[in-house]
Formats: structure tokens, C-alpha cells, sequence
């Protein structure tokens, strides 16, 4: 399968000239949605249809950030007021009437993506919630017990394939440990591997999901100069190895604050590290085109697990 390893992003509610010129000639992996992209559902219906129409692929990746609550990028739309918090406190009350009551609304939001066109959705987010945790994460995380969690993430992905919508789970290896908010600074995280492990790690082991989005958070004490995106170490040590991640890794977003570099150098360090897709939100053409022709066309792993998430979509 001949993709670059990019998933991309764009200004506005349709598609500028030299946006349907890239679709037309290049090769991204996918797109990611925004608010900024959705005014009404006849509008991005159109729009999601003609970027399929001009990649010439009916299942395209378009990507959407659709939590719920605070993160909710089809709230022109769709008011879905629920967090994953709610169902994680609900769980606790009545584990049985909360995931009956879950699936339900997975399997309902999962049904207008399709309407609309979207296939992937970056939920559920895995963070643990700890005592000081940033508010960037807040309820947006199930809870603070890493067996809620662990249960109500395997519900969400388990639901959304059934849907044929693709998961992605987030932030690998764990997002709630940092005390700031990654958009605008660099997290640093002083726990051992012994308690991110213990808690932190947990609710990502043994997951099926298909895509994991990578926490641009360091780890000082795995390793004290690279943020988790950029680390070989963290990428293959522990991502791959110690929780056992087997499907396609995402970087967060390379214009995000945390990370230090221009973007042509963050895209080169994320894969360098073990990437296999960058993602970069920002929707700047002058820098999509740029990145685009900067970074390689995916390998031949991330080429079998696309095929996989393919085989979900039809």
C-alpha cells in the first residue's frame, strides 16, 4: 500500500485549490478533522466525499477527535454532553448498568460518524487520572482505578470496530502521570518504571485496538532527553515490548509545544524513534506540502496493519 507517513489536517470547511492538488497527487496517510473543518452536516459530508472522491479510496482515513464533552469537534452537529469520567463514575455505582448504558452511546455516535463519512475516531483515551494530573486530560479520562479504565477502554474499542469505525487509543504510555499540559509545554515525569508500570502502563496491555497515539511526555527517569515520541527506548522498550502495542503508532501532534523542533525535524524524530505515522494539525498547506515530501512512504508493517484496519472498514 503506497502512503506517506502522514496523516495531514486543513484550514477551512472546503478544500483551497493546492489542499485538492495534494489529495490529487500525494499520498497521505489520512486526515484529521476539526472544528474549524464542520459547519454543517451537508458541509462536511460533501467535504469527507471529496477527498475520497479525489484519493480515488472510498475508505480513506478521516480522523476526528470525538470524546464527548469538552472534546468535540462535531458540536455544530451533535450534542453529546457525556465524558468518559461519566461512565467511569457510573461504572463504579453500577458496573453492569453503566456498560450496558455505554455501549449504547458508542454504538450511537459510531453510527452518525459513519453517516457522515468519518472512519476513525481517537477515542478511548487511557490516562489514568492521578492526583495532580492536567486538566488537558480531566474527565476526560474514565478514572482514576486502572481497572475501570482498563474495562470501559476495552468496551469502547470492542464496540467501535463492531461499527466498523477504527479506535485509537491514547496517550501511549500514559498521559495522566504529567502535571502539565503538553499543547503548550513539555511534561516531565519523575516516576520510576516500576510505578508507571503498576499503574500508568496498565490499562494499555493486551489491547486491540488498531492505532495508539504516542504522549509527548518525558519520562525522565526511562529517559531523561527524549519525549516518548521521540525516544527509541520508550517506542520499543516499552511500548512494544513491556505493554505489547502490535498495531500502527501515531504521534500526537508534531506542532504541539512539547516538542522543541521545526516540524520537518519533529516528523524526522518521531519516526526515526519508531513512529510509523506522524500527525500534524496545525493545516497549513505551505507546511503539509513541505512534510509531505519529507517524510518516507510508510513500511511494510504499517502497510499490513493498514490492510487489517481496511478489512474493519468495508
Amino acid at each position: 500500500m503506497k502512503k506517506k507517513a502522514i496523516i495531514i489536517s486543513i484550514k477551512g470547511l472546503e478544500l483551497s485549490y493546492k489542499e485538492k492538488l495534494l489529495f490529487k497527487n500525494e499520498k497521505p496517510w489520512g486526515i484529521i478533522l476539526f472544528k474549524r473543518n464542520i459547519k454543517s452536516l451537508n458541509q462536511i459530508k460533501f467535504l469527507i466525499k471529496n477527498i475520497k472522491e479525489l484519493t480515488k479510496d472510498k475508505n480513506f482515513p478521516i480522523l476526528i477527535d470525538e470524546e464527548g464533552s469538552n472534546v468535540s469537534r462535531l458540536r455544530n452537529i451533535i450534542n453529546h454532553n457525556f465524558s468518559a469520567n461519566y461512565f467511569g463514575n457510573l461504572y463504579s455505582i453500577n458496573n453492569k448498568l453503566s456498560i450496558e448504558i455505554y455501549k449504547k452511546y458508542i454504538n450511537s455516535l459510531c453510527k452518525i460518524l459513519k453517516t457522515i463519512g468519518i472512519n476513525i475516531n481517537t477515542i478511548p483515551v487511557l490516562d489514568i487520572i492521578r492526583k495532580n494530573t492536567s486538566k488537558i486530560i480531566g474527565n476526560r479520562s474514565f478514572s482514576n482505578n486502572k481497572e475501570i479504565v482498563k474495562k470501559l477502554g476495552k468496551i469502547a474499542i470492542e464496540q467501535c470496530h463492531k461499527n466498523k469505525i477504527i479506535s485509537v487509543i491514547k496517550h501511549i504510555p500514559g498521559h495522566g502521570c504529567a502535571k502539565s499540559d503538553s499543547h503548550y509545554i513539555m511534561p516531565k515525569v519523575n516516576l520510576t518504571l516500576k510505578e508507571l508500570n503498576k499503574i500508568d502502563f496498565y490499562p494499555f496491555k493486551s489491547n486491540s485496538s488498531k492505532l495508539a497515539m504516542t504522549a509527548h511526555v518525558l519520562y525522565k527517569k526511562i529517559d531523561n532527553k527524549n519525549v516518548a515520541t521521540f525516544s527509541k527506548k520508550i517506542i520499543l522498550e516499552i511500548i512494544r515490548k513491556k505493554i505489547g502495542f502490535k498495531g500502527i503508532l501515531m504521534s500526537d501532534d508534531i506542532s504541539m509545544k512539547a516538542l522543541k523542533f521545526d516540524l520537518i525535524t519533529n516528523a524526522k524524530k518521531s519516526l526515526d524513534a519508531g513512529c510509523n505515522l506522524v500527525l500534524y494539525c496545525a493545516g497549513n498547506i505551505n507546511d503539509n506540502l513541505k512534510l509531505i515530501k519529507s517524510v518516507p512512504y510508510i513500511d511494510s508493517f504499517t502497510s499490513k496493519k493498514t490492510s487489517e484496519i481496511y478489512k474493519i472498514l468495508r
